[in-house]
């Protein structure tokens, strides 16, 4: 079906910077771009939804007058040699990808209808802009407050032309602005910051979670010169946004809104972030008339994973949302005076997704919300447990485990005990794609060997997470769990029984022997062990003998088990992290250095992703099939 909002009204405008307002016909026709717009991304953003897909509705929906005006001085100032501005929508808030969508759209530069495949498998239409991947993206972004230090290189590249950056409140938290910001004044560089504050991040607002904090003061503070306003009113905001492009130099456009403004269920709501509802979307789009858009909508089904996977049960329980209710457990069993002296938890506003929102609710005295600064938060959680006896707990997605390394070496020489919970790991369910993709986990397994306590584990299934968690909450160290997005089933014995139900107890550094063979072994873990096991299984049905191997504990070598497995006919590591870091790399080297030379291979995660949830796993050549493909290659 076509896209069933008309885009016709819509007409580009070409703003010239040297007009001190806009004209009765330009504002008429801006009005008209910013509905038209607005109404489109709610509509698609919600398909998504309906898809079960996800995607996020509120951040682009609330800057489209601001990327529009943006978009007019592009056009207006195009043949210019100086006083131009380079013709790319740069974003450094993450999760605004269907602005640029919509643009690339408008711009003739990408299909209308692929907007009905958001965030689908194969669409190429991810969760967060990818240069090169999608026709009319013309830059990649994915963390918070990376993409203004990179275009201060941007506007070094381009003397004479300003660059944009359109940024957020939430990506102002990050270190990495304060350190553009201050390389932008010295330097003089030409790069306009278009803000918008809407006193929104995921986990809550940060007036009230971080107070102290406030955008303008902070950019002031590094010798930056502001202009804040409203970012609805359209001659005002054009009036800003013409004033910072006037003046030479690094200048921020603050813009006050509400998320989601003018949506009802959804403006000023933390709830704006995410992807709107179904439901109300249906009520804005009714609103507005697009009754064909509504038809559409409820016509969309969800998506589901059509496999089904030998040796495990269940739909799958989220281990990332666990973790935090067994730390309240355990934090349950503490009298209140020891818990507050003994433990903290700090959040990374990302507490919904890491379990630690638990932990809010239940045990406030122990929680801090510490906002969009993962590095700084990880070291308050390890300073908090410098001490023997006292426990840093730190939760945030395995791809910003990349952005904590130097930290976590001075928590080692620190010998801090902290716990930490990396979410998101691998690739699986990760419509968001290849910049959220947590692949480099064993990047935290960088301590010199002499002394270092750091532990890396990657539980497989509920059972064995709650396992791992009480067994290790009180060691010493730093220790990472990790877990995925996705669900995982129960992994369950050759007897069909759940194999770390009861009676189990997990040993740390122990590998264990989830089904025997004569023939080799697969070598896996997480979320990868019950597709493993799937494969296993089919393989074994079919008369090979091969045996699989779980190991939850990453980064301590069991020489027992190593040995069974290196004297066998075949090792295949299975995992879902980047082949050049993983585990494969890793055992490999293990095994020769003992003078054991199996078959050996790994297969893991090897290239961009494709977007998409279960789907990701194929597309890395890491699912079942793959996994049977694989060990029928060594096995000859």
């Amino acid at each position: 079906m076509s896209f069933p909002i008309d885009l016709s009204p819509y007409r580009p405008l070409s703003l010239d910077p040297a007009r001190p307002a806009l004209t009765a016909e330009e504002r008429a026709q801006l009005e008209t771009n910013v509905q038209l717009c607005r109404d489109a991304i709610i509509f698609f953003t919600a398909v998504g939804a309906a898809k079960g897909v996800g995607g996020h509705s509120g951040g682009p929906y609330d800057i489209v007058p601001e990327l529009l005006i943006a978009d007019g001085f592009m056009r207006g100032t195009a043949e210019m040699d100086e006083g131009g501005v380079v013709p790319i929508y740069f974003d450094e808030a993450g999760h605004r990808v269907a602005i640029q969508y919509l643009m690339a759209v408008l711009n003739g530069e990408l299909e209308i209808d692929r907007l009905l495949r958001y965030r689908e498998a194969g669409s190429f239409l991810p969760g967060h802009p990818e240069r090169g991947f999608t026709p009319g993206i013309k830059f990649s972004s994915g963390r918070l407050g990376h993409m203004w230090p990179f275009c201060n290189g941007v506007a070094m590249a381009n003397p004479g032309k300003a660059v944009l950056v359109f940024g957020s409140d939430g990506a102002q938290q990050e270190g990495n602005d304060a350190e553009a910001a201050r390389l932008a004044v010295a330097q003089k560089l030409n790069v306009k910051l278009i803000i918008d504050d809407n006193d929104v991040t995921i986990a809550g607002h940060p007036s009230e979670y971080m107070q102290g904090f406030d955008v303008a003061q902070t950019l002031e503070g590094h010798g930056m010169a502001t202009e804040t306003g409203d970012g609805e009113d359209l001659d005002a905001l054009y009036a800003r946004m013409r004033n910072a492009l006037r003046e030479d130099g690094p200048r921020a456009v603050i813009n006050k809104r509400h998320m989601a403004v003018g949506i009802e269920g959804l403006e000023g709501s933390p709830k704006g972030h995410d992807v709107v509802s179904v439901e109300i979307a249906l009520q804005y789009l009714e609103k507005r008339g697009h009754e064909a858009a509504v038809t559409y909508l409820k016509s969309v089904g969800k998506l589901s994973d059509p496999a089904s996977y030998k040796g495990s049960s269940g739909k799958g329980a989220k281990n990332r949302d666990l973790f935090g209710t067994i730390v309240c457990d355990i934090l349950d069993r503490m009298p209140d005076e020891e818990r507050v002296a003994r433990v903290r938890a700090i959040d990374s506003d990302l507490e919904g997704s890491c379990g630690m929102h638990h932990i809010r609710k239940r045990h406030p005295e122990v929680y801090v919300a510490g906002g969009i600064m993962e590095r700084g938060n990880f070291s308050a959680a390890a300073g908090f447990g410098m001490e023997p006896g006292k426990q840093g707990i730190f939760g945030t997605f395995s791809a910003f485990l990349e952005m904590v390394v130097s930290e976590l070496t001075m928590a080692r020489l620190n010998q801090a005990n902290v716990l930490c919970h990396f979410s998101h790991a691998g690739v699986d369910w990760m419509a968001d794609n290849t910049c959220h993709f947590g692949i480099n986990n064993f990047f935290a397994d960088n301590g010199l060997p002499e002394h270092d306590k750091t532990r890396l584990y990657f539980p497989a299934d509920q059972h064995q997470m709650r396992s791992v968690m009480e067994k290790i909450f009180w060691d010493e160290g730093a220790r990472f769990v990790f877990s995925t997005r996705s669900g995982t089933p129960d992994i369950l014995d050759a007897n069909g029984e759940a194999y770390f139900g009861e009676g189990y107890e997990f040993v740390p550094g122990k590998d264990e022997l989830i089904r025997d063979g004569s023939a080799g072994f697969v070598v896996s873990y997480g979320e990868m062990l019950y597709r493993a096991l799937d494969a296993v299984e089919r393989l074994r049905a079919e008369g090979l003998d091969v045996g699989l191997v779980n190991k939850p504990t990453l980064n301590v070598i069991d020489e027992e088990m190593l040995a069974r497995i290196g004297g066998s006919g075949f090792v295949l590591v299975a995992e879902s992290q980047n082949v050049k870091t993983g585990l494969g790399s890793k055992m490999g080297t293990w095994l020769l250095e003992r003078g054991l030379a199996p078959k050996y291979r790994t297969i893991g995660t090897w290239r961009d992703g494709s977007g998409g949830l279960w789907e990701q796993m194929a597309h890395q050549g890491i699912d079942p099939n793959s996994v049977i493909a694989a060990v029928r290659g060594l096995a000859g």
